[in-house]
Protein backbone atom coordinates (compact mmCIF):
# COMPACT_ATOMS: atom_id res chain seq x y z
CA UNK A 1 0.00 0.00 0.00
CA UNK A 2 1.17 3.53 -0.78
CA UNK A 3 -0.60 6.67 0.35
CA UNK A 4 -0.47 10.40 0.26
CA UNK A 5 -2.44 12.89 3.04
CA UNK A 6 -3.23 16.19 1.79
CA UNK A 7 -6.53 18.67 2.21
CA UNK A 8 -9.59 19.20 -0.31
CA UNK A 9 -8.30 22.32 -3.64
CA UNK A 10 -10.83 23.90 -5.76
CA UNK A 11 -14.45 22.56 -6.58
CA UNK A 12 -15.82 22.95 -9.82
CA UNK A 13 -19.41 21.87 -10.97
CA UNK A 14 -19.54 21.74 -15.29
CA UNK A 15 -22.06 21.12 -17.09
CA UNK A 16 -21.47 19.45 -20.48
CA UNK A 17 -24.31 19.73 -23.02
CA UNK A 18 -26.03 17.79 -25.28
CA UNK A 19 -24.05 16.34 -28.77
CA UNK A 20 -20.32 17.17 -26.68
CA UNK A 21 -17.75 14.97 -26.19
CA UNK A 22 -17.19 13.94 -23.02
CA UNK A 23 -13.83 13.18 -22.76
CA UNK A 24 -12.16 15.56 -24.69
CA UNK A 25 -14.22 18.48 -22.98
CA UNK A 26 -13.13 17.22 -19.70
CA UNK A 27 -9.56 16.70 -20.43
CA UNK A 28 -9.83 20.75 -21.95
CA UNK A 29 -11.02 21.97 -18.63
CA UNK A 30 -8.83 19.70 -16.58
CA UNK A 31 -5.10 21.42 -18.29
CA UNK A 32 -7.31 24.86 -18.77
CA UNK A 33 -7.46 24.89 -15.04
CA UNK A 34 -4.33 23.42 -14.31
CA UNK A 35 -6.02 20.43 -12.10
CA UNK A 36 -2.82 18.38 -11.35
CA UNK A 37 -4.84 15.46 -9.13
CA UNK A 38 -8.55 15.31 -7.92
CA UNK A 39 -11.76 13.28 -8.48
CA UNK A 40 -14.87 14.04 -10.49
CA UNK A 41 -18.37 12.79 -10.20
CA UNK A 42 -20.38 12.57 -12.92
CA UNK A 43 -24.27 11.78 -13.56
CA UNK A 44 -26.48 12.18 -16.32
CA UNK A 45 -26.64 10.36 -19.77
CA UNK A 46 -24.81 9.47 -22.94
CA UNK A 47 -25.19 8.21 -26.45
CA UNK A 48 -22.25 7.36 -27.38
CA UNK A 49 -19.35 5.62 -25.70
CA UNK A 50 -16.25 2.88 -26.16
CA UNK A 51 -15.56 0.90 -22.44
CA UNK A 52 -13.49 -1.68 -21.44
CA UNK A 53 -15.22 -4.31 -19.27
CA UNK A 54 -12.71 -5.90 -17.99
CA UNK A 55 -9.55 -8.22 -19.87
CA UNK A 56 -10.93 -10.84 -21.46
CA UNK A 57 -8.72 -13.19 -18.97
CA UNK A 58 -7.01 -13.16 -15.70
CA UNK A 59 -3.91 -12.77 -16.70
CA UNK A 60 -0.70 -9.96 -17.04
CA UNK A 61 -0.60 -7.62 -18.62
CA UNK A 62 -4.56 -8.04 -19.58
CA UNK A 63 -6.12 -7.76 -22.75
CA UNK A 64 -9.05 -5.11 -22.76
CA UNK A 65 -12.70 -6.78 -23.09
CA UNK A 66 -13.97 -4.00 -25.15
CA UNK A 67 -17.99 -2.68 -25.92
CA UNK A 68 -19.25 -0.41 -27.75
CA UNK A 69 -23.08 1.42 -27.22
CA UNK A 70 -24.62 3.93 -30.13
CA UNK A 71 -28.03 4.07 -27.88
CA UNK A 72 -28.50 6.56 -25.16
CA UNK A 73 -27.48 5.05 -21.68
CA UNK A 74 -28.06 6.77 -18.27
CA UNK A 75 -24.58 7.15 -17.11
CA UNK A 76 -22.64 7.13 -13.44
CA UNK A 77 -19.21 7.77 -13.22
CA UNK A 78 -16.12 8.59 -11.09
CA UNK A 79 -13.52 9.29 -12.94
CA UNK A 80 -9.24 10.17 -10.86
CA UNK A 81 -6.99 12.58 -12.34
CA UNK A 82 -3.76 11.64 -12.36
CA UNK A 83 -0.57 13.63 -13.14
CA UNK A 84 1.22 12.58 -16.76
CA UNK A 85 4.03 13.03 -18.66
CA UNK A 86 2.36 15.09 -20.64
CA UNK A 87 0.48 16.76 -18.23
CA UNK A 88 -3.53 15.44 -16.96
CA UNK A 89 -4.63 11.62 -17.17
CA UNK A 90 -8.05 10.62 -16.48
CA UNK A 91 -9.04 7.39 -15.48
CA UNK A 92 -12.99 7.15 -15.60
CA UNK A 93 -15.04 4.26 -14.57
CA UNK A 94 -18.72 4.45 -15.13
CA UNK A 95 -22.11 2.41 -15.22
CA UNK A 96 -24.13 3.13 -18.56
CA UNK A 97 -27.63 1.54 -18.30
CA UNK A 98 -30.77 1.34 -20.95
CA UNK A 99 -33.39 -0.62 -19.92
CA UNK A 100 -32.64 -3.88 -18.34
CA UNK A 101 -29.27 -3.77 -20.30
CA UNK A 102 -26.05 -2.25 -17.85
CA UNK A 103 -22.40 -1.99 -18.75
CA UNK A 104 -19.74 -1.53 -16.13
CA UNK A 105 -16.04 -0.28 -17.11
CA UNK A 106 -13.29 2.07 -17.80
CA UNK A 107 -14.59 4.33 -20.33
CA UNK A 108 -11.55 5.45 -22.92
CA UNK A 109 -13.38 6.97 -26.21
CA UNK A 110 -16.06 8.11 -28.43
CA UNK A 111 -18.12 9.62 -25.92
CA UNK A 112 -21.00 12.29 -27.06
CA UNK A 113 -23.71 13.59 -23.91
CA UNK A 114 -26.94 12.60 -24.41
CA UNK A 115 -29.41 15.92 -23.54
CA UNK A 116 -26.58 16.84 -20.50
CA UNK A 117 -24.12 15.54 -18.22
CA UNK A 118 -23.22 17.16 -14.57
CA UNK A 119 -20.11 16.58 -13.08
CA UNK A 120 -17.93 17.85 -10.01
CA UNK A 121 -14.54 17.81 -9.87
CA UNK A 122 -12.79 17.77 -6.48
CA UNK A 123 -9.02 19.15 -6.93
CA UNK A 124 -6.71 17.42 -4.67
CA UNK A 125 -4.36 19.99 -2.68
CA UNK A 126 -0.85 18.74 -0.55
CA UNK A 127 -0.71 15.53 -2.85
CA UNK A 128 -0.26 14.65 -6.48
CA UNK A 129 -0.92 10.93 -7.90
CA UNK A 130 1.13 10.50 -11.05
CA UNK A 131 1.43 7.41 -12.89
CA UNK A 132 3.80 5.23 -13.44
CA UNK A 133 4.84 2.69 -15.89
CA UNK A 134 4.34 -0.86 -14.13
CA UNK A 135 6.51 -3.55 -16.62
CA UNK A 136 5.08 -6.66 -14.76
CA UNK A 137 1.31 -5.53 -15.17
CA UNK A 138 2.09 -3.67 -18.59
CA UNK A 139 0.10 -0.45 -17.23
CA UNK A 140 0.42 3.09 -15.77
CA UNK A 141 -0.53 3.19 -12.29
CA UNK A 142 -0.78 5.40 -9.35
CA UNK A 143 1.86 6.66 -8.10
CA UNK A 144 0.77 9.45 -5.05
CA UNK A 145 3.04 11.50 -3.80
CA UNK A 146 2.96 14.10 -0.94
CA UNK A 147 3.91 18.17 -2.34
CA UNK A 148 7.01 19.75 -1.65
CA UNK A 149 6.24 22.48 0.42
Amino acid sequence: MQYASGTQGRLFYIRFDHGEDLLSELQTFIREHHIRSGMIHLIGALSQGNLVTGPKKTVLPPDPDWHSFDEARELMGIAMIREGSDGPVLHYHCSTGRGDSTLTGCIRSGTKVYIVIEAVITEFAGFTVFTEKNEEIGLELPMPRQNQE
